[in-house]
This record gives C-alpha cells, structure tokens and sequence, in this order.
C-alpha cells in the first residue's frame, strides 16, 4: 500500500489538474511519521533520479533535519548521490532559521557558521516569511526542470515545524499556492498531528489527495486494562504499527487501505494484514443502529424466497397475482390459492394485495395512461 501511494507520487497530476498531494499524520504513541516519510521520499527519488517519474527533479524543504542527514539517507538506500546537482535541490530551513546566525556574524560575535557547502543546498534565513519561502521553492525548482512544461515534486519534512513561527491560514494559503502551480507534479509533507488541534488536521487533510495515518497496533489504555502484568503488546509499538492511507480519486470514490510495518535498524518494512485480524476492517465500518452482515440463516432464507416473474423451472405454469385485478373477481384468488398449495413449503413466496377494495380500479396504474399524447 505504501508502495501504491508512491506511485501515485511518481505519476503525479494530469494537465490541469493540482498537483497530487499527501498528509503523512504521527503521533507520540506511534512515532514513525518520519520514516515513513523518508521511505517516500527515498522511493520518489529513485523514480525521479532513473527518469521513470513525471517529476524531473524534487525540492525539500528541511525543517526537522539537517541537509547532511539527507544525503546520508540517500546513501544508505543505494541512490547514486554524485548526480544529485541533476535532480535535488534541498532549501534549508534548519541550520538558521530566523537569521540569528546571521546577525551575530555581522556583529562578529561569532565566527562563520558552518553551513552545507554542496550545490543542492540553499540555505533559508527567515521562515516567517512565507511568500519568500514559496519563491525560494519555484525558483530551485526551476533550477531544475527549466521554464517548459517540465515538473517537479516538492516534500516538506514537517508542517509542525513551520506552524511554530506562523499561523495556520499562511501555511494553507502556502500549500495551496504549491499545489495549483503549473509545474509541480506532486507535493506531501509530515504533520505531527497530536501537536495540534482537530482543526490543523482537518486543514491539511481537505488539502490533501492521500491520507495516511501511522497508528500503533494498540493504545497503552487497552494493554494496561487487558493484562496489567504483560506490556509485551505496549513494547511492541515501537517496532511496530499500522498504516493507514486514504486515496481520493478522480471520479470522488475514495480507497481505503491498511497494512502493517515493522521497523529494523532504521528501516521501515511494510506487510499485510493477516486475514485473523478482523479489527481493522471493523474499525472502518461506521457505528449503526442495525446489523449490515447476514446469518447464514438469513442468507438461507432470503435464497428460498421466489420472486415475482420470476420461472421456476419445474415444467408447471407459475401464476402470480399482479396486483391490478379487483379483489371481487374470483380468479385471482384461486392463483393465490395455487401459491398457498405449492408443493415445496421451504420456500418463500411474495404476494400482493391491494390497499383497500374501495380503490379505483386503475388507481395503482400509470396515471398518465389516459391522456391524449
């Protein structure tokens, strides 16, 4: 599933369209939004650095991590970085973010602060100023792909971050200014969604074309009340968890998946449900009055029943009673009669009755039968 939402990422948006976009949701019982971003983003950039992506190259934006921890990830999933300067450009929003470096360098209060000497990396001094940011983005990008109709994706490592030193309208009229431009393809980004209201959430989520959400296999709550003496389900959160991905498509249909992960030495490995775990799927259905799953007696029973119009097959004329006979004429009660004394009791049968005798005769008729058309 995690791979399917990475194509998606890789195929990106058709002409006209805003660019394909996902909200990566965390939180402190499961941790993992990050890993779960770098392997989309690690999976995006192999795509994009082997020319099998619309995307021709991807701007992140770094407010969690540092450019060098970038290019160490690349590295480690095997992605050739000495070709990088073709494809990656990383604005850093982490090393000095409001400029303070900066100006106690003027004043020589301190010396040069060490900064990623590398083509990829253009570093970001004010991130309050989102306008700025948003033209620091199109600009590397167009470093990139050039003024044609060549693209580019964008990934920002955590909104959080940026809603530290602004508002929530900013950030979304950023986004928004990402996703409607011509020559982005596709654009995701994490969100530690505990760290804000319901509101944040739902901002980013009607924002976003895919959804995913990394939950833990079980809250401490449940453990706790269930067996107080074994944890080993508590300890097993943080190894391991659900992902949870919502897709919207384009004829408003949405897709809802589910699997599992575990995580080894930093590595994010990604399984299905195992068919005894019913408690997923249940959790999607919503909570009704009225039971939508059949018995096998109601399934039974509902097979025995015998449809109007409906050829039984038995070599025997079937008489069924249509409803549009007056119930003072004899010869449909003998056909319901005929119905009553069917050979095989098991099965069900419908019949018809009339509301009332009172009823005029073409009262249960097309109304518009007599007129003159």
């Amino acid at each position: 599933m995690a791979d399917a939402i990475c194509r998606v990422l890789r195929d990106g948006a058709l002409e006209g369209e805003h660019a394909t976009s996902l909200t990566i949701n965390d939180s402190v019982d499961s941790p993992f939004g990050p890993i779960v971003f770098d392997y989309i983003f690690t999976q995006l950039s192999s795509y994009i650095s082997s020319g099998k992506s619309q995307s021709r190259g991807v701007v992140l934006v770094a407010f969690s991590r540092s450019p060098s921890f970038i290019v160490e990830l690349l590295k480690s999933r095997g992605i050739d970085i000495t070709t990088t300067h073709e494809w990656l450009r990383i604005l850093d929003c982490y090393t000095d973010p409001l400029g303070w470096k900066e100006r106690l360098k003027e004043r020589g209060a301190i010396k040069t602060p060490s900064t990623e000497a590398s083509l990829i990396v253009n570093l970001c001094k004010d991130v309050r100023n989102l306008d700025d940011l948003f033209s620091l983005i199109i600009a590397l990008g167009k470093g990139l792909v050039g003024e044609g109709k060549n693209r580019f994706s964008v990934a920002i490592d955590s909104v959080s971050e940026m809603l530290r030193h602004t508002s929530l309208s900013s950030v979304a009229s950023l986004l928004s200014n990402i996703r409607s431009h011509a020559q982005i393809s596709s654009v995701f980004w994490l969100h530690h969604c505990d760290l804000h209201d319901m509101k944040t959430a739902a901002a980013f989520e009607y924002m976003s074309s895919m959804v995913a959400n990394v939950k833990p296999l079980s809250t401490a709550t449940n453990v706790l009340r269930e067996n107080s003496e074994n944890l080993s389900l508590l300890e097993q959160n943080y190894k391991r968890g659900q992902f949870h991905a919502s897709l919207k498509r384009r004829n408003g249909r949405v897709r809802i998946m589910c699997e599992e992960f575990s995580i080894e030495q930093s590595l994010i490995k990604f399984t299905s449900l195992s068919a005894g775990k019913n408690e997923t799927a249940q959790s999607l259905v919503p909570k009704v009055q009225f039971n939508l799953q059949l018995s096998d007696k109601e399934r039974s029973d509902r097979a025995k029943v015998v449809l109007p119009f409906e050829h039984q097959e038995t070599g025997k004329s079937v008489q069924i009673y249509d409803g549009r006979r007056s119930v003072t004429e004899g010869k449909h009660v003998s056909s319901i009669e005929k119905l009553q004394k069917q050979e095989d009791p098991g099965r069900g049968e419908i019949i018809y009755f009339r509301d009332s005798d009172d009823e005029m005769p073409d009262s249960d008729e097309d109304p518009d039968d007599d007129l003159d058309i």
